[in-house]
């Protein structure tokens, strides 16, 4: 069972090393090509996502008492495939009956399936850009790279993580402790990892892989079973790894039920069900902030990590690239219309305006050139679909409706001619309107904010993250003393901070084995991807101890 272990080591090695370093590493690449992928790669990923649509999805020896499915391409059409579907008490039996010889696997054992279910889903990233593009409405391009090696990096980082946890300590010690002139108590030590018990992994419909993969993989290499919980419109990106790691797992000599689907329907969700069973011990969840804190309060004795919603921001207070300031904050209001839980929402303006390299802007000077730079980005219909996507959810496109009688309209939003789709809206409010841009409008709806000047916006944005959440902050500025406040400010309020990001880098990237995604220290999530904490409580040590000869 070590073999996979040996025959990836090289790669955990170098991901472990990674971990301590925080420079850029990555064993997956972002790039579809097939010089990297092998030449047909694209037109066979291609073919086997046709090959899923409209027949059943196969589990062989999964629970199953029924069939469910009922997904909808943001794209267009309906893909047509039914899953596996259990009642709660049939998932939680197989897990446990699964449990016992996977806690009694080997670290290494365990890490090298781990490794290999990672290679595997590496190896059919086209197939799984193509099923995230049409569940969740990302781009292809997006898909691929989101859906595909960033979150093998994340799910390879969970596990390095897990790995130096777990070998952090010896498993066994020779303990010998002075008597005087009295011959030494000599003890031998031994310590045994523990896991936790069943895990659980609420998938949410737009980053259902990225999301899933920290705890999937974190729960996992630590010797505990795992029950997946798909969004239900977004089943075919988790049921695809599943389906992968139950074959890994069997061909390891493992129970394939040490990973299962938990797939339901829409309006008849066995979520809760779940969350409230008391064999449940581990429960990762992404989503919104009022189902997280159902969670939370339905939990039981489960250890509980979130990642959930926020208002992320932007302060403009002064620029030497106004161009290239404005550029940049558009490619990030546009990016996937706005439904990354890193996309900004707000963006606070000095009423009075800013000093930049082509003289002083006014606020609405500066409202307008945002509006010109993102009607530049996206004046190319192609280009335009590429970058925004489709809306997954069609609330959403309700949401941008809504919004339009929120405040003054810089530009308003149009739909691409792709799939359901939306271009951002952005409104411009007063900053004595907090009720307006205080809550989280998820989807392509941000708010230019007249404050008095970039001091209070500052204090503004790092206040409303401490109070309501947020995973990011930006901010663009000249002034060192200022932007020496703001680092403490954001701090403070538990947000990662973005100075002056121009060129092809944004305030919405995250990467892994360099940025810790959330902090974990403001509501908008209680967990970090992928810090000490994230892996550590999944197991226990327990030791036993016997006296042994000199």
């Amino acid at each position: 069972m070590t073999s996979l272990f040996d025959s990836h080591h090289a790669v955990l090695d170098a991901a472990v090393a990674a971990l301590t370093d925080r420079g850029f590493w990555s064993p997956f690449s972002e790039v579809p090509s097939g010089k990297i992928y092998g030449e047909t790669a694209r037109e066979d990923g291609a073919a086997a996502y046709a090959a899923l649509l409209n027949t059943p999805f196969a589990l062989p020896g999964h629970p199953e008492s029924g069939r469910v499915g009922a997904e909808l391409s943001p794209w267009g059409p309906a893909l047509g495939i039914t899953y596996p579907a259990a009642d709660v008490p049939s998932l939680i039996a197989a897990a446990k009956a699964a449990a016992g010889a996977w806690a009694g696997a080997t670290p290494e054992a365990r890490v090298g399936v781990c490794l290999e279910i990672l290679a595997r889903l590496n190896r059919i990233s086209f197939t799984m850009a193509h099923a995230v593009s049409h569940t969740t409405g990302q781009a292809f391009a997006m898909a691929f790279q989101a859906g595909g090696p960033h979150a093998q990096d994340r799910g390879l980082e969970a596990v390095a993580m897990a790995w130096a946890e777990m070998t952090r300590f010896p498993a066994t010690a020779r303990w010998e402790k002075p008597q005087g002139k009295a011959a030494p108590i000599l003890l031998e030590k031994h310590w045994t990892l523990v896991p936790r018990g069943v895990a659980l992994v609420i998938g949410c419909q737009t980053f259902p892989t990225w999301n899933s993969y920290p705890g999937l993989f974190a729960s996992l290499a630590t010797g505990n079973p795992v029950i997946v919980k798909p969004h239900p419109a977004a089943v075919l990106p988790l049921a695809l790894t599943v389906q992968v790691a139950r074959a890994v797992l069997v061909e390891a000599g493992f129970p394939a039920d040490v990973v299962l689907l938990a797939a339901d329907a829409a309006g008849a969700e066995i979520t809760q069900d779940l969350v409230r069973h008391k064999d449940v011990a581990i429960i990762d969840y992404t989503g919104s902030t009022a189902f997280g804190d159902w969670v939370r309060r339905h939990a039981g004795e489960a250890q509980v990590f979130t990642e959930e919603a926020g208002v992320n921001s932007i302060t403009l207070a002064a620029t030497d690239d106004f161009a290239a300031t404005c550029a940049n904050i558009a490619f990030s209001l546009a990016l996937y219309s706005g439904q990354m839980c890193t996309a900004p929402q707000n963006i606070y303006i000095p009423a009075g305006g800013i000093d930049t390299d082509q003289g002083h802007q006014s606020f609405e000077a500066v409202a307008q050139a945002l509006a010109s730079a993102v009607d530049a980005l996206l004046d190319d219909p192609a280009r335009a679909a590429g970058l925004c996507g489709a809306i997954a959810n069609p609330a959403t496109l309700a949401r941008v409706t809504a919004a339009r009688s929120l405040g003054r309209v810089i530009r308003d939003s149009t739909a691409l001619p792709e799939g359901r789709s939306a271009t951002p809206l952005m409104l411009a409010v007063r900053a004595d309107e907090t009720g307006v841009y205080e809550a989280e409008c998820f989807g392509p709806i941000s708010f230019l904010i007249a404050v008095p000047d970039a001091d209070t916006g500052i204090a503004l944005a790092a206040d409303l993250a401490r109070r309501k959440g947020a995973i990011t902050a930006a901010l663009y500025d000249t002034d060192e003393d200022r932007i020496a406040r703001a680092i403490d400010a954001f701090a403070q309020a538990g947000v990662n901070l973005s100075i002056n990001l121009t060129g092809n880098i944004f305030v919405n990237q995250s990467a892994a084995f360099s940025d810790f995604h959330v902090t974990g220290a403001n509501p908008a999530g209680n967990a970090s991807l992928t810090d000490t904490a994230f892996v550590a409580s999944r197991f226990r040590r327990a030791m036993w101890r016997r006296p042994t000869a000199a």
